[in-house]
């Protein structure tokens, strides 16, 4: 009997081993893995038109500005005179889009009172500048401060725009950050701003190959980074801007000193995400959720669901055929004036598609609508802006390796209450695992940084002010 305990004992000590060598080696595996931050490799791409050439790439970086001519603008009066029009229905307000009586008094205003020429002095008031980068040319702004207090230096800032914004975007809050103290901001930190175009947006030649993504613009503004001698420096976006500057967070952790978002989408949702929308609401501290995010995000069908397939006709249209609809909005400055307009009204407030005239001239002025377009319209890129939806959409969401990816980067996030989908702190925290700042904004929509560039300014200064205060970028590195 004695021989058959110890058999059994000898092999409950085996089995016990076996279990103990698993479970070490599944820890072990966790920790090295942990311990390696995967970053996202360079997206080394030649988007030029045919074969790339044998030659070095011309790397000057040459002066550009904005021109209006008389042929452009003969050539946009005819159209507007030619456009036909529908009338809205009764009471439609925005609810089936623009508002087709409010659209033609806007076209009446771009016909009459807008200054084109006027708006390119303002679009050239900044230093506009053009450079070569993977084959296709890349146009930025580049504004450094006009003054600096002794002893000190300015820190670089890339800002990113989306659709259907442009770098016009930033001009009301560049002076904000270039000269903090003529605004009454802190002057503890001021920034040398740069704000390319996207490729195939504004100023900026379009990709002639496919292929052309997230990835591969921020691995464009990175060399463009590099090019200009910021080798340390700090992002911010929205919209494309937000995943254009997480991409790069993700190809360059140790030159990027912090990342600040007026967007933070989580694409890859799992199990905890869908439990926490349907019980978050009666239960919000199991999932880490605060009262504003209870707010903001139900009852979740009106505040999420609806709302989000409300708003994503047009990405859907854009991410499978973008080159069909985009034939009639090149062709047509009122139908691309209709198409823009629409989203600058109800991504600004969705209880603006309740107003005749969207609201647009609550939070905007025509001006500057209309400056706008108008870069979309002279330099014929609205099919090529469109096609980013396709590139980065058409393998589907959540496939790709930057969505798998986290974020080690120092993240600042102004969190606007009337964005068209709310992330919580708790999502977010997910992707981006170094949140030093997350603020829920007072008011404020989509186009933050045109609609509320005070507001925007002070979360970036704050946000910038508490990464160089505990140097938190040097950390990250060790």
């Amino acid at each position: 009997m004695s021989g058959h305990f110890q058999g059994c004992s000898s092999c409950m000590c085996i089995m016990l081993l076996e279990i103990f060598l698993i479970l070490g080696a599944i820890i072990i595996y966790f920790l090295l893995s942990k311990k390696k931050e995967e970053t996202l490799p360079f997206k080394e791409g030649w988007w030029g038109k045919g074969q790339k050439p044998d030659t070095e790439e011309d790397t000057t970086i040459r002066p550009f500005k904005v021109e209006a001519t008389e042929e452009e603008l003969s050539d946009l009066f005819r159209r507007l005179d030619q456009a036909r029009f529908t009338e809205p229905l009764e009471d439609s307000c925005f609810h089936y889009g623009i508002n087709l009586a409010y659209l033609r008094k806007v076209v009446s205003y771009w016909k009459n009172e807008f200054n084109w020429k006027k708006q390119v002095e303002v679009l050239n008031k900044y230093p506009h500048f053009k450079t070569k980068i993977q084959g296709i040319d890349i146009h930025f702004v580049h504004i450094k401060p006009p003054r600096l207090p002794e002893g000190q230096s300015a820190k670089p800032l890339l800002m990113v725009h989306g659709w259907p914004g442009s770098f016009y975007e930033f001009y009301k809050i560049i002076p904000l950050l270039t000269d903090p103290a003529s605004h009454g901001l802190s002057s503890e930190h001021v920034f040398e701003v740069i704000c390319p175009s996207i490729p195939g947006y504004g100023f900026s030649e379009a990709p002639h190959k496919k292929g052309f993504d997230s990835v591969s613009a921020a691995s464009v503004f990175y060399e463009l980074m590099l090019r200009l001698g910021f080798h340390e420096f700090y992002a911010q976006g929205g919209d494309w801007g937000w995943l254009i500057c997480t991409n790069l967070a993700q190809i360059a952790p140790n030159h990027l000193k912090g990342l600040h978002l007026n967007l933070a989408s989580v694409t890859n949702m799992g199990f905890t995400h869908l439990l926490s929308i349907l019980l978050g609401r009666y239960l919000p501290g199991l999932f880490g959720f605060q009262e504003e995010d209870v707010r903001r995000m139900f009852p979740f069908l009106k505040k999420g669901l609806y709302r989000i397939l409300a708003e994503s006709g047009y990405a859907h249209i854009q991410a499978t055929r973008p080159d069909t609809v985009g034939c009639g909005l090149n062709d047509s400055p009122v139908g691309l004036a209709a198409y823009i307009l629409e989203k600058f009204s109800v991504w600004t407030n969705p209880e603006f598609c309740n107003l005749v005239d969207g609201g647009l001239e609550r939070k905007f002025n025509l001006d500057d609508l209309l400056t706008n377009i108008m870069i979309y319209w002279v330099s014929g890129c609205i099919i090529s802006s469109m096609r980013f939806y396709k590139e980065n959409m058409q393998k589907g969401i959540g496939t790709q390796k930057h969505e798998k990816l986290t974020v080690q980067v120092p993240t600042g996030i102004a969190s606007f209450p009337n964005e068209v989908m709310h992330t919580p702190q708790a999502w977010a925290q997910k992707k981006y695992t170094n949140i030093v700042s997350f603020h829920f904004m007072p008011r404020g929509g989509h186009f933050a940084a045109l609609e509320e560039p005070e507001l925007l300014a002070e979360d970036i200064l704050q946000f910038v002010g508490k990464v160089e205060k505990e140097q938190l970028w040097t950390k990250k590195r060790k």
